[in-house]
């Protein structure tokens, strides 16, 4: 068995999560924080997955793989939320219903814009942290300070905060669409007739891509992307010839990399659980805003006069990292990551992948997670934030904010290849 010794020690991570943290973390509800997030990493990492790609993949590969999984991960995702929400009062749930305004509009291109230019997301600078570690590291010092210099204009501006248009569950909640209060009259209180109309979205976008890639292959500018063709001719475990102590089984339980769709249903089920759970959807780039706060702190700004700029309050910043909840999260993002890149022998081979950027490299990162980080706060999320998570919630917001976010994609795949 190769690299003996980076398994070895992905077992005691895995172990050092599942105990030492169990007594360490104050309260049960920040060690469920720890293994949601422990587990959203390992599967970004195991199905070489992230919202990145779905746009830059089809950019520069031509490939739209990715971006139809996506599609095919919202639909479950808002399939299972319907269990939790049906029959309930669904502003009791603090959905993500986000407003319909310019500000999502210039946060989603501009989330985008900045996203395809540091090559990861919210979630992915964490994930790529291990991987590509000055790209990562880069994007998101600068995706910090961007989500910081945000916070005043997302909490006082009204471009930011007001909805063009809202319903009655969207008004109860954040102020945007929730899509089952267009379909009140279908007998299942508007979740049938959202559903249907969630899926015919889904299946429109899918065709749109799939016409996209078939259109590449012919022009003869497909080129596809490696690890998707290894998903692709991923062999099954033989159950015949299994020996429960063997490098075959080895290899089938922590080694091989997911497909994509398997990468989906598990993001899926951990999404919901946490929406169970916490009451909560899934969120990420808040918390780098308040973590560049307590970078201020250790410079001696006080927590309040961070607060009077920012316009969160002082008791955010000044809240220690391991007893925030989203912070918390976000770490066990960086550990599940690092979990299957042990576990399957890879850990050194990816990190020293990409251990040098050049200059240029390194400013249009820092570009690019300035763009991310602001972006998210005029949008009032990420692509997690404003997208995954109130598309899940039946929110129009989320769908709006992917048209605006594809845009900014595209645009800044364009502006690279003039740059480089």
């Amino acid at each position: 068995m190769k690299n003996k010794p980076e398994k070895f020690l992905g077992f005691i991570v895995i172990l050092i999560v599942l105990f030492v943290a169990k007594f360490w973390l104050k309260t049960d509800i920040l060690f469920f924080r720890l293994l949601a997030g422990s587990g959203l990493g390992y599967a970004l990492a195991r199905a070489y997955t992230g919202f990145a790609g779905s746009v830059n993949r089809a950019y520069r590969t031509g490939s739209t793989k990715l971006m139809r999984t996506m599609l095919f991960m919202f639909f479950i995702t808002a399939v299972l939320m319907t269990a939790f929400l049906f029959g309930k009062d669904p502003a009791s749930f603090n959905l993500w219903i986000k407003p319909i305004n310019i500000g999502l509009m210039l946060g989603g291109f501009l989330f985008g814009f900045g996203m395809s230019i540091s090559v990861c997301c919210a979630s992915g600078v964490l994930t790529d942290l291990p991987q590509a570690l000055p790209r990562a590291f880069t994007t998101l010092i600068f995706f910090m300070v961007g989500t910081f210099i945000g916070f005043p204009v997302q909490y006082t501006a009204n471009w930011v905060q007001k909805s063009w248009v809202s319903t009655y569950i969207g008004y109860r909640t954040m102020g945007g669409v929730f899509l089952p209060d267009l379909f009140q009259g279908d007998g299942f209180e508007g979740y049938l007739g959202a559903l249907i109309a969630f899926g015919a979205l889904c299946l429109f976008i899918a065709f749109l891509a799939n016409y996209y890639e078939k259109r590449k292959k012919m022009t003869g500018q497909y080129s596809g992307l490696e690890i998707e063709k290894v998903q692709e001719n991923l062999e099954p475990m033989d159950l015949k010839k299994f020996k429960l102590f063997s490098a075959d089984t080895y290899y089938h339980l922590f080694e091989k990399p997911w497909t994509l769709k398997q990468g989906a249903i598990a993001l899926a089920i951990i999404v919901t659980l946490m929406m169970g759970i916490t009451g909560y959807g899934w969120g990420v780039s808040r918390a780098y805003g308040i973590w560049f706060g307590k970078i201020l702190m250790l410079f001696g700004i006080s927590a309040e006069a961070i607060a009077e700029f920012a316009k969160v309050s002082a008791e955010t910043f000044a809240t220690p990292f391991f007893e925030h909840q989203t912070s918390v999260q976000n770490f066990g993002i960086l550990v599940g990551a690092i979990i299957y890149l042990l576990t399957a022998g890879r850990f050194m081979e990816f990190f020293s992948s990409e251990l040098n950027i050049t200059k240029k490299q390194g400013l249009m990162y820092a570009l690019g997670g300035l763009s991310m980080g602001f972006g998210t706060r005029v949008a009032q999320g990420c692509n997690v934030g404003a997208l995954f998570t109130p598309i899940s919630n039946f929110s129009l917001s989320g769908w709006v904010f992917l048209i605006f976010m594809i845009i900014g994609g595209i645009i800044s795949n364009k502006f690279s290849e003039k740059v480089f």
